[in-house]
């Protein structure tokens, strides 16, 4: 991979530019057991694929040297593998997001124009569509999902009153009717009812009790909820069902692909007692510090098991973070827990970005991301070509030597040869980016074209997909978004225009 005067930059600042960033990882004292597995699995690897909820890029200091909340573990995986500086989400808020992991398309394909679907929501996913987990599983994985499902369920009704859901019955299309051979979900993100965790379609504890409304922190809605539901134990009861997976599938013949899809730093901020305190940040803060160590926990299980070496790890979030950036002169949360926000001296969860999530800016949708595969991927290494989420489709159908279909992964490129540090044999194409309302964006090298005069999201204005005049940003000079080059450039915006016109009108952009 070429060294430009851009890598050397972003390398530096992540403290990477040192004479052992470049050294293979080790070997471990589990890799005869790893080998032994391998064996059996036909020398495939196990893929992990952990998606935090809401992670700003600015959280993690192995992207934000300034942070000062602790994870280390986060650290520790990147300093194992490679870190991608120019990672995006599809969209800034989490369906669409969702959509676009699990089967390689943009979700603005589908009826979901705008916003995100909730814990009643009809599937999203077509029931012919290929997804992730039925790829790997056609080529001979185990696969399963724990954590935050948010992409509709067939909830079945009461026969005597067709209003009322009946959780008593099976579901058709949960995860398992699309290529899962295990789940153990919620609905949609913590803060949305019914509170309930479904294994395999059926819904562990009948929603007798009543979730009382809370405010930020807490902040979660009022709604059905099963007695043993708590929402400051969720994460770990999800912890515990994915190292589970890990430690069964390990023993098993076949190589596993597990989607753990984490609940948090989501709302409700609400961290284990044992976390609450220590970051010295807030309850954010705290939660952070507990979505490190829960990623920490999958790598030692992976380790236990004995299958570390011949496993891509990867660890990204759904979106950008929802903390705004206050001013110095603000209270912020720190000092108290209720605002929802940081100034730039205690913490900034979107880095250098402009925006939270739900805006079409950087601090929307441009997220970490980390890959770890100690068999393949060098250690220490770092990456900035531009990738986006949905390109998991791909990366595991090379993996697996497949060819994706045409009406498959539309939007999927395999980011493979990057882990492994070489070029792809083909540029990939425009990433195409999403916001809350609808507002798109297109980012093509340098050049990211905003078709509005708005946010899309929460900064003010919000403005109206495809009012105009557009935008055009230098991302290589300005990756805070602060000065419109369109009326520089004009021949750029009318390139980028055709070209996301043309995405929409064929279906597909791979």
């Amino acid at each position: 991979m070429r060294l430009t005067r851009r890598r050397f930059l972003k390398w530096s600042a992540l403290g990477l530019m040192s004479a052992g960033c470049l050294r293979p990882a080790p070997v471990t004292a589990a890799a005869g057991r790893t080998k032994r597995h391998a064996d059996r699995a036909g020398g495939k690897p196990n893929i992990v694929f952990i998606m935090a909820d809401d992670l700003g890029y600015g959280d993690l200091q192995c992207f934000n040297p300034k942070s000062r909340i602790p994870t280390p573990h986060a650290t520790k995986l990147a300093a194992s593998g490679m870190t991608f500086t120019d990672a995006h989400s599809p969209a800034a808020v989490c369906t669409p997001t969702r959509y676009g992991v699990v089967t390689g398309r943009y979700a603005w394909r589908t009826r979901l124009k705008r916003g995100v679907l909730w814990g009643y929501s009809e599937p999203l996913i077509a029931r012919n569509r290929m997804t992730v987990a039925s790829l790997l599983k056609a080529h001979g994985y185990a696969t399963g999902v724990v954590g935050k499902w948010h992409l509709g369920l067939d909830w079945k009704h009461k026969a005597e009153d067709p209003k009322q859901v009946d959780y008593s019955k099976p579901l058709d299309r949960g995860p398992n009717g699309y290529g899962f051979d295990y789940s153990y979900v919620i609905p949609a993100s913590l803060d949305m009812p019914p509170y309930v965790y479904i294994e395999n379609g059926r819904a562990t504890e009948q929603p007798t009790a009543r979730q009382q409304s809370q405010k930020f922190p807490a902040y979660i809605r009022a709604g059905e909820r099963a007695p043993g539901f708590d929402p400051i134990e969720t994460l770990d009861a999800l912890l515990g069902k994915a190292t589970a997976f890990i430690a069964r599938e390990a023993k098993g013949p076949k190589p596993f692909f597990l989607y753990f899809a984490l609940t948090t730093p989501h709302k409700p901020v609400m961290p284990a007692k044992r976390f609450q305190g220590k970051s010295g940040l807030g309850p954010y803060g705290d939660f952070l510090m507990q979505v490190d160590w829960t990623v920490g926990q999958v790598a030692q299980a992976l380790e236990a098991a004995g299958v570390r070496d011949n496993t891509l790890l990867l660890f990204t979030s759904d979106n950008g973070s929802f903390m705004f950036r206050l001013k110095e002169t603000d209270t912020d949360h720190v000092t108290d827990p209720g605002v929802q926000g940081y100034k730039a001296s205690s913490h900034t969860s979107a880095y250098v970005f402009r925006g939270t999530k739900a805006d079409i800016y950087e601090g929307g949708h441009h997220v970490p991301y980390i890959a770890s595969w100690p068999a393949k991927i060098k250690a220490g290494t770092t990456c900035d070509e531009t990738i986006c989420l949905t390109d998991l489709m791909a990366t595991c159908a090379q993996i697996v030597g497949a060819k994706l279909p045409r009406d498959a992964g539309e939007d999927s490129f395999s980011t493979l040869p990057l882990m492994l540090g070489k070029e792809p044999p083909t540029p990939r194409a425009p990433v195409v980016h999403h916001s809350a309302n609808g507002t798109f964006a297109i980012r093509d090298g340098k050049w990211k074209l905003i078709l509005s005069t708005g946010s899309g999201g929460r900064e003010k204005p919000a403005g109206k997909p495809g009012s105009q005049p557009y935008r055009l940003f230098d991302m290589a000079a300005d990756i805070s978004e602060t000065t419109d080059l369109a009326a520089r450039h004009p021949d750029i915006v009318q390139r980028l225009t055709r070209v996301l016109e043309g995405f929409q009108k064929t279906g597909r952009s791979r």
